[in-house]
């Protein structure tokens, strides 16, 4: 008999820390079942129905739409730099038409906007492979350039640069290296938000598990107000204070944009204009 827990996909990264953090510490979490997993790997079990929902690629939504629902109040975006998706080049963006841009497997929907960036705003054409290597330093001894995200980008980016992610083509303290913020990049050729991910439900799993799908999206709506009122001491228990501050913690979370407004909308409309047009 199939269960009648609520199957929720879990992304580990840094932006949604601080939403598991209250479904964690302050929820009834007795109907919900978390599966642990990167985006692209979520993108996949939902679409085959191992998971109920999960926060997922706009790309992954935009899709296939057909198949799903989104929770109405809820995304993860940025309006300008969003620190956690970024292209690490040897060469500025303009050069890297017919080269090959190594891409992280973990990413889908960052893939998209950067390739709509390029082609769309740049009329730049590369080629892009999939690598699962996290080294900048050792991805590009054999390609000019790589895409990373989430906590891996944070990571390899204050590796490379003094500490903190420089601007769009900003140079690191390697200065060979440009390091570009693929959401700065995108506000600035459109002035929109851009909607990296959202919390998207499979229609078959609405219609056997409303009940706790309502639920669950109570649960968020109470877990962004805690959020924006208790960042300090969500960041004080962050596993990601290995490797960064408890207060660049702090204003990272505060550039992202866990909303769904009328603007946020315009810039996932404008997206899937670009990134599923014909080639």
């Amino acid at each position: 008999m199939k269960s009648e827990k609520l199957i929720i996909g879990r992304i580990p990264y840094a932006n949604l820390f601080p939403m598991f953090y209250y479904l964690d510490r302050k929820c009834d979490n007795s109907a919900y079942r978390f599966i642990r997993g990167v985006p692209s790997r979520l993108n996949r079990m939902l679409r085959s129905g191992e998971i109920d929902i999960t926060p997922s690629s706009s790309i992954e939504y935009l899709r296939n739409r057909r198949h799903y629902l989104i929770l109405p109040w809820f995304s993860i975006s940025s309006s300008g730099p969003v620190k956690s998706i970024l292209l690490f080049s040897k060469v500025p963006l303009n050069e890297l038409g017919g080269k090959t841009i190594e891409v992280s497997s973990e990413s889908e929907t960052s893939t998209a906007l950067l390739r709509v960036i390029l082609r769309d705003f740049l009329s730049v054409k590369p080629r892009f492979r999939q690598t699962n290597r996290r080294s900048v330093r050792s991805i590009l001894t054999s390609s000019p350039a790589v895409l990373l995200i989430g906590d891996t980008a944070m990571i390899e980016a204050r590796k490379t640069s003094t500490g903190k992610v420089p601007g769009p083509g900003g140079r690191s303290r390697d200065s060979s290296l440009f390091i570009y913020d693929l959401g700065e990049l995108w506000y600035k050729f459109t002035g929109l938000p851009f909607v990296y991910a959202l919390w998207v439900v499979r229609k078959k799993s609405f219609s056997q598990k409303g009940g706790l799908v309502r639920r669950l999206s109570h649960d968020l709506i109470n877990a962004k107000k805690y959020a924006a009122r208790s960042f300090p001491s969500i960041a004080a228990e962050a596993p990601q204070r290995e490797w960064i501050s408890g207060k660049e913690l702090v204003e990272y979370w505060k550039i992202i944009s866990y909303d769904f407004t009328g603007k946020h909308l315009e810039g996932l409309q404008l997206f899937e204009r670009y990134a599923l047009k014909t080639r």
